[in-house]
């Protein structure tokens, strides 16, 4: 996953504009299909309205009138959809999951059919028959939305609302597989699109920018200006159907060294540098612009695609690193102190603790905002890196991943874990997520596929002497 998670929900007045704009978009193609339907379903939905719902979609799956009076009615279910309350919405969802699920009854009777098969082509024409009724009949009625104006970022965005409701109902969570399954295919990386974004791009498009960036906040315009000048390149995948719509995004800053700092890295009043001169690009910030599309990864092939991009138009590009933050390191590191307690601690370190509080009272660990002299910092510095840098290497999930999250996503791609920063991000979040720790992670382009290979194969960190030697103590 990107550093770090899928972007926060955008401004009320951004959703409502686009839900404004969804309305319009599809305001005339719903148009003929409106005296099908009879007067507005209620915002709740009450059961009584339930009936008239379910033959509006019955109508609409078996395209009744053709595939153009098909997508009218698609539309108006959607402008529909868009006009309900919240426990509406999901009434709306529960009716689709479970009244137009895949038959039961269809499905064991073409098994029982295919099991009877003894002839080769009668086989291969009973297995045709139960593809198709596996299919849900709902499945019809999602891709009426692939033809509309804004049809794919209303599934989107209705995939993005599906998920939380799908934790604890299983036919939700089938219709959210389903729609997942869809988006998978149509959000294939060979149809998606690689685009500079500058200071030039579309408003509408910059301001999705400041309200889908999910690592570091941008605060106001200047920030955003700052972040798109001449030594900085910020890049976003596009779906050809989602134009103005970026899927993710990534921010990149051309210097010279390996940046250690997030605060110089994106301080306003810095000397502009010159790209042409620069040996290093810093990927600082990698952003998931759509919740809908969770769980459908195209990460890794946006940082190799940005990487050959820089390459071509900067000759003297040698070195191509992230700086990008911890997530879960502190969150892990109070469950070890619960665990564990002094235990932690390295008889060094324990000494350099004396004469705080009880003279070993390690949750001084956590307590970054309480570091108000040297002699504090020097007693936890050694330890948080230390514990830092287990945690990024050696800590794992469900056996061979990488417990950080971000962790993951860069070493999946064929990254090495390269350096520990101190002190590199003092934002309030920063200090939340790793006691303001940064990492650098390096991508040796020799070094990529091998890399890749041995952690998604073996599970096997690649890291560097000096991570290592943190470890060591």
């Amino acid at each position: 996953m990107p550093d770090t998670s899928t972007a926060t929900r955008p401004s009320t007045k951004l959703l409502e504009r686009t839900l404004s704009n969804l309305r319009t978009a599809w305001r005339d193609v719903a148009a003929s299909a409106r005296g099908a339907f009879g007067s507005s379903l209620r915002p709740d939905l009450p059961p009584e309205d339930a009936d008239r719902l379910r033959q509006q979609f019955r109508d609409c799956m078996e395209a009744k009138g053709g595939e153009v009076s098909a997508r009218a009615r698609a539309a108006a279910l959607g402008r529909t959809y868009l006009g309900l309350s919240p426990a509406g919405r999901r009434r709306f969802l529960e009716i689709l999951a479970t009244d137009f699920d895949t038959d039961q009854q269809a499905v064991d009777a073409a098994i029982e059919v295919l099991r009877a098969a003894k002839e080769p082509m009668a086989r291969r024409a009973a297995e045709r028959a139960l593809r198709q009724v596996l299919l849900p009949p709902r499945r019809r009625l999602l891709t009426h939305f692939n033809a509309l104006p804004e049809g794919v970022k209303f599934l989107v965005d209705l995939r993005a609302e599906l998920i939380p409701m799908a934790r604890d109902d299983g036919a939700l969570a089938s219709l959210e597989d389903d729609l997942r399954h869809l988006l998978g295919a149509w959000f294939d990386v060979d149809f998606l699109e690689l685009h500079r974004i500058t200071w030039q791009s579309p408003a509408a498009l910059l301001e999705k920018l400041m309200a889908y960036e999910a690592v570091h906040e941008i605060r106001d315009w200047n920030d955003l200006k700052n972040r798109l000048d001449s030594d900085r390149r910020l890049f976003a995948f596009f779906h050809p159907r989602m134009k103005l719509e970026p899927l993710i995004f990534v921010e990149v800053a051309l210097v010279n060294g390996m940046s250690g700092s997030i605060q110089e890295l994106l301080d306003p009043q810095a000397p502009l540098g010159d790209p042409g001169a620069a040996d290093t690009a810093i990927f600082y910030s990698i952003s998931n612009a759509q919740k809908g599309l969770a769980g459908i990864s195209f990460g890794n092939f946006l940082i190799k695609r940005v990487v050959d991009q820089l390459a071509a138009e900067f000759k003297g590009l040698k070195t191509f690193a992230t700086l990008s933050p911890i997530p879960g390191f502190r969150p892990w590191l109070k469950e070890r102190l619960k665990e564990e307690g002094d235990g932690l601690l390295l008889p060094t370190e324990k000494r350099a603790f004396a004469g705080f509080g009880d003279g070993t009272d390690v949750s001084m660990l956590m307590d970054a905002d309480g570091w108000v002299d040297e002699r504090a910092m020097a007693a936890v510095k050694p330890p948080l890196m230390r514990l830092c840098a287990r945690y990024l290497v050696n800590e794992r999930a469900r056996g061979r991943r990488a417990l950080d999250p971000v962790a993951h996503f860069h070493l999946s791609n064929g990254a090495r874990i390269e350096r520990l920063n101190w002190r590199a991000d003092l934002s309030g979040k920063g200090l939340r997520q790793s006691s303001g720790m940064m990492v650098n992670y390096l991508y040796r382009l020799d070094r990529i596929e091998a890399n890749h290979e041995a952690y998604t194969g073996e599970g096997k960190v690649a890291a560097s002497s000096a991570m290592r030697g943190l470890i060591g103590g």
